[in-house]
């Protein structure tokens, strides 16, 4: 009896569940979905007046997400340069998954980024009114010249799906982008660095905004430095979590848990060098930077909202107990306490985040001013989880159709 067509369409030698399974997965997602297409409407509809935004918080969850996933993606772009241009040539096993899980965060920020900008029609003044003088400029051109890069990695592995890849132009298409790959991902690891360290640098130059406000090292504030290295220490973390939840969910070993336990190790040296410089960075902003502008430690922090707790809770609790496991063999070794540290990585880059984003704003930075508490309403969440539920559908698709894992077959066979 001839199989259902449907698993005609699978990598060759592997297994995927029932098309019903399936089904009722992407129906749960869709639902997901579609309340944040609702909500999304509402937002270009009234404008952002439906959301928590206002005068005073031009920028909040949607910020903060558009920058977390930005950081947690960069896994793409740090794996691409140490597999083609360093030539760690293991980490073959696990580099299409970073590709994919980097075009959905960086396509996914900016989608969310039409939202935000409050008028999506104007969204070309940017590029063809670029402010030569501001950071985002170059954020801009550089997360969507990466987005692209992203885009040209990821049509190599849509093009080797089995029945595609049986047309001669398109499997010799697919073979000759990825004979160009070191190329892109020089290009990509170039683009990729910049707007990071340009988003960091952003926070940097706000003078006016003590929290965030950093001296300069040659041109660019220490935050542009910080940001750089806090993603190229999570983004790794990121792609072996989102592996992991693959595992899981399939019943499959993708790949095996060296390969896994060396993208911890090469997060896990980033993460050292990153709060080593974080620290210094932390001691400077207290001793020095506050002092002089009449302000102190204390005066930075309010309540619980705002409270302490954030800031030693990223460097402590999701900064040194990450690293040391990480850094261990004995305990990277150890799957229960090397995802753990995984999970406190990407929870640490998140929360640095959103106090960048939101306590720098909510501090009174005048003399008449108070401290002001943001909270996102609905249309913000549901817009936020509309871009993880996109994620999960794309990444659900790639992978049951998809030969993404060079080493899923020979695991399970």
């Amino acid at each position: 009896m001839a199989k259902p067509i449907d698993y005609q369409l699978f990598p060759e030698g592997v297994e995927r569940c029932g098309i019903g399974k399936f089904m009722l997965w992407l129906a749960f997602v869709m639902v997901i979905f579609l309340w944040g297409v609702y909500a999304a409407f509402q937002v270009f509809g009234y404008g952002i007046g439906v959301t928590g935004l206002d005068n005073y918080f031009g920028f909040g969850l949607w910020i903060t997400f558009d920058l977390a996933v930005i950081a947690l993606g960069a896994g793409a772009f740090f794996t691409g340069f140490l597999k083609y241009i360093l030539g760690i040539d293991a980490l073959k096993n696990i580099i299409n998954l970073t590709v994919i899980v980097g075009f959905l965060c960086y396509s996914g920020a900016m989608l969310i980024l039409t939202m935000d900008i409050g008028q999506p029609l104007r969204a070309w003044f940017g590029y063809w009114h670029p402010n030569v003088h501001s950071m985002l400029t170059e954020v801009i051109f550089c997360i969507t010249c990466y987005c692209m890069v992203l885009i040209i990695e990821y049509v190599p592995l849509v093009l080797e799906q089995k029945q595609l890849n049986k047309i001669p132009f398109l499997h010799n298409l697919a073979h000759n982008m990825h004979v160009a790959m070191p190329l892109f991902a020089g290009i990509g690891a170039f683009l990729s660095t910049f707007h990071q360290g340009s988003l960091g640098g952003m926070y940097g130059v706000l003078f006016a905004r003590p929290f965030a406000f950093r001296e300069g090292f040659f041109i660019w504030p220490w935050t542009f430095f910080l940001f750089v290295l806090s993603a190229v220490a999570s983004g790794p973390c990121f792609t072996v979590l989102i592996c992991k939840v693959i595992e899981l969910m399939s019943g499959r070993q993708m790949t095996t848990y060296k390969v896994k336990a060396m993208m911890g190790k090469i997060a896990g040296t980033m993460l050292c060098l990153y709060l080593f410089l974080k620290f210094l960075d932390t001691y400077a902003w207290i001793t020095d930077i506050l002092p002089r502008a009449g302000l102190t430690f204390d005066q930075m922090f309010y309540g619980w909202v705002y409270g302490k707790w954030m800031l030693w809770t990223e460097l402590g609790l999701c900064g040194v107990i990450p690293a040391l496991i990480l850094m261990i063999p004995a305990l990277r070794n150890a799957p229960f306490l090397f995802y753990i540290a995984c999970i406190l990585n990407c929870v640490g880059v998140t929360i640095n985040r959103y106090v960048f984003t939101v306590q720098t704003i909510a501090f009174p930075a005048l003399p008449f001013d108070k401290w002001y508490v943001y909270m996102p309403n609905w249309a913000e969440w549901a817009t936020s989880l509309m871009i993880v539920a996109y994620g999960a559908l794309l990444l659900s698709l790639s992978y049951r159709y998809l030969p993404i894992f060079p080493q899923e077959r020979e695991l399970n066979s």
